[in-house]
C-alpha cells in the first residue's frame, strides 16, 4: 500500500509544482488576469481544460454505472456532444468573442435588459451550487474512499468517511479557484487530463487483456459475445435513453452545454484569440468522441465480470471493476487521477460561479464602480461561501434512486432548457424582447419543475426538454408581441483582425460525419 501513497502523492505533487511554475510570472491581482486567463490560452490548453471541467467521478461512476445496467445507448450523452460543439464554435463562438463577453448573461443584457441579465446569473449560480458541486464532490468521495478504504483503516463508519473525503476534496478544489485564477486552473486541468485519459484507458485496457488471454480484441469479442444486447446502441422506446430522444431534447442540452454553459465556454473567452478559440472547441469535439472508451466500456466490461448483482447499486460498479483488475502497485497513481478529474471539475464550476456573480450581480448591481483588485477579492469570499454550501449539500447525493448521472441530468433540465432557450432565441428571433424572455424563463422553470418533480407525467425528461424549448419559444413570441412590438437592431461587432480558423468548418463536417458513422457501425 505504500507504492499507491507514494504514487498519489507524487502525481498531484507534480502537478501543483507545474501548475505553480507555469504561473510564476502572471498577474492576477487584474480582473482580466483572474477571471479571463488574461487572454492567453491555445486550442490545446483549451480542449484539455474543456474535457476534464466535464469528465469528472461523476461520469466515471455515473456513466460506468449507467453503462453497466442499461447497455450502451447511454453513448449518445457522449457522441452527440461532438455536434453541439461544431454547431459551437462555427455558429455562437464568433459572435461571443467578437462582443467581448467574459460572461454568457452579459450577452442577455446586451440583448435584451439587465434584469434578464441578472435572473440568469443567478439562476446559473443555484445550479452550480445545489447540482453540479455537491454530486462532484460526492462522487469522487466514493472512488478516493474505495481505492483508499479509509473507513477501515481509520476505524470510522464509511458514512462518516465519506463526510471527511467530501470536506477535504472541497477545501483543496476551493483552494485551486480561489488563488489562481482561469489560467491556473486550465493549465492544471490539462495535466489532470492527459493523467486521466491514460489512467481511465488502463481500467478497459487491462481487463480486456485478461479476458482476451493477452489479446484486447479477442477479450473484446468475448464481452459482446456475452451479452450482446448491451452492445445495442439502438434504445428502445421504454429504455433509459431512447433513440428518439436524439431528435427532441437530448441535442438542446447538448449545444447548451457545449456553447453557452459558463463553466465550459469560459475556458474560450479566455482564448488568445478566436482561433484559438475554436481550435479548443473543435479539439474537445474530437476527444468526445474517444471519452466512451473510459466512462462507458468499462461498465459493459463490469457486466461481463458481476453480471447483475449490483443492479440496485450501479454507482458502485466502476470502483470494483477498478479493484478487480487495477494492479496494487498503481492504485495511488489511479487515485490521484481521480482526485484531478473532482478537482478540476469542482474549482472550474465554483470558479464560474464566482465569475458570474462578480460580472453579472455585483458589478452590476451592488457596486458599477468596483475596482479590480476589490472585484477580485470578493470573488474570492464568494468562492469559499458557495464551497461551503456545495459541501453542506454534497452527502444528501446519497439518496439518489437512480444513479448519480442520471439525477445530474435531471437536475440540470431545470436550468439549462429555460436559460438555452432565452440565449437561442436572442441570437435568433429579433422579434423577441426582454419581457417575452422573462416570460419565458419562469414558464420554463415552473414547467419542468412539476412536470418532473410534482405531476406524474410519463413522458421522459429528455422529452420533456423538447417540449419545453418549443413551449418556450411559442410564450416568449406571444408575450413579446402582447407587450411591445420592437424588433431587435442587432449590433455590428465585427473585427477583421479576430478572423475565423479556416479549418473549422472542414473539421467541423469530419467530426459531424465521424458521430453518424458510430451510429451507423454499432446498429
Amino acid at each position: 500500500m505504500i507504492s499507491a501513497y507514494i504514487g498519489f502523492f507524487g502525481f498531484t505533487l507534480f502537478v501543483i509544482v507545474y501548475t505553480v511554475y507555469k504561473l510564476r510570472k502572471d498577474n492576477f491581482s487584474t480582473a482580466k488576469g483572474y477571471f479571463l486567463a488574461g487572454k492567453s490560452l491555445t486550442g490545446p490548453i483549451i480542449a484539455g481544460s474543456m474535457i476534464l471541467t466535464y469528465i469528472s467521478t461523476e461520469h466515471l461512476i455515473g456513466m460506468n454505472g449507467s453503462s453497466y445496467k442499461n447497455g450502451i445507448i447511454v453513448i449518445a450523452w457522449e457522441v452527440t456532444s461532438a455536434i453541439a460543439l461544431v454547431i459551437a464554435a462555427i455558429f455562437f463562438l464568433p459572435r461571443f468573442i467578437r462582443m467581448g463577453l467574459t460572461t454568457i448573461p452579459e450577452f442577455l443584457e446586451k440583448r435584451f435588459d439587465g434584469l434578464t441579465r441578472s435572473i440568469v446569473a443567478f439562476l446559473l449560480m443555484l445550479s452550480f451550487v445545489v447540482t453540479l458541486l455537491p454530486i462532484v464532490l460526492y462522487s469522487g468521495a466514493i472512488n478516493i474512499e474505495s481505492v483508499f478504504d479509509f473507513s477501515t483503516l481509520f476505524s470510522v463508519p464509511k458514512s462518516v468517511a465519506m463526510i471527511y473525503m467530501v470536506l477535504i476534496i472541497g477545501v483543496i478544489g476551493s483552494l485551486y479557484a480561489i488563488f489562481g485564477g482561469l489560467k491556473a486552473v486550465a493549465y492544471s486541468d490539462t495535466l489532470n487530463g492527459v493523467g486521466l485519459m491514460l489512467g481511465g484507458l488502463l481500467i478497459p485496457g487491462i481487463a480486456l487483456y485478461e479476458i482476451g488471454s493477452g489479446n484486447i480484441l479477442e477479450g473484446l469479442s468475448t464481452v459482446y459475445d456475452f451479452a450482446p444486447d448491451k452492445f445495442d446502441i439502438i434504445g428502445k422506446p421504454d429504455s433509459v435513453l431512447p433513440f428518439s430522444v436524439l431528435f427532441t431534447g437530448l441535442m438542446i442540452n447538448q449545444i447548451y452545454f457545449w456553447g453557452m454553459n459558463q463553466a465550459i465556454i469560459q475556458r474560450a473567452f479566455g482564448a488568445k484569440n478566436l482561433i484559438e478559440a475554436q481550435k479548443g472547441l473543435i479539439y474537445t469535439g474530437v476527444l468526445k468522441l474517444l471519452v466512451p472508451l473510459i466512462i462507458v466500456l468499462p461498465g459493459l466490461i463490469a457486466f461481463y465480470y458481476f453480471q447483475d448483482s449490483y443492479y440496485e447499486t450501479p454507482d458502485l460498479i466502476y470502483p470494483m471493476l477498478v479493484k478487480k483488475v487495477l494492479p496494487t502497485y498503481l492504485f495511488g497513481f489511479f487515485a490521484a487521477v481521480i482526485l484531478g478529474a473532482v478537482l478540476s471539475t469542482f474549482n472550474c464550476v465554483l470558479y464560474s460561479a464566482c465569475s458570474v456573480f462578480c460580472y453579472d450581480i455585483y458589478k452590476k448591481t451592488i457596486d458599477k464602480n468596483v475596482s479590480d483588485a476589490k472585484l477580485v477579492r470578493n470573488g474570492k469570499l464568494v468562492s469559499v461561501l458557495l464551497a461551503i454550501i456545495s459541501i453542506t449539500v454534497a452527502p444528501l447525493v446519497a439518496y439518489a434512486p437512480d444513479g448519480l448521472y442520471f439525477l445530474l441530468q435531471e437536475l440540470n433540465g431545470i436550468f439549462f432548457i429555460p436559460i438555452s432557450s432565452v440565449i437561442i432565441a436572442g441570437i435568433f428571433v429579433k422579434q423577441i424582447n426582454a419581457i417575452g424572455a422573462k416570460a419565458g424563463l419562469f414558464f420554463g422553470f415552473t414547467f419542468y419543475i412539476l412536470t418532473t418533480f410534482v405531476f406524474d407525467v410519463n413522458i421522459h425528461f429528455v422529452h420533456l426538454w423538447g417540449i419545453e424549448f418549443v413551449l418556450n419559444f411559442i410564450i416568449m413570441f406571444v408575450v413579446s408581441k402582447m407587450y411591445g412590438d420592437t424588433v431587435y437592431i442587432e449590433k455590428t461587432y465585427e473585427d477583421t483582425s479576430d478572423k475565423k480558423w479556416p479549418l473549422v468548418n472542414i473539421m467541423g463536417t469530419i467530426l459531424v460525419v465521424a458521430t453518424v458513422l458510430i451510429y451507423v457501425l454499432l446498429s
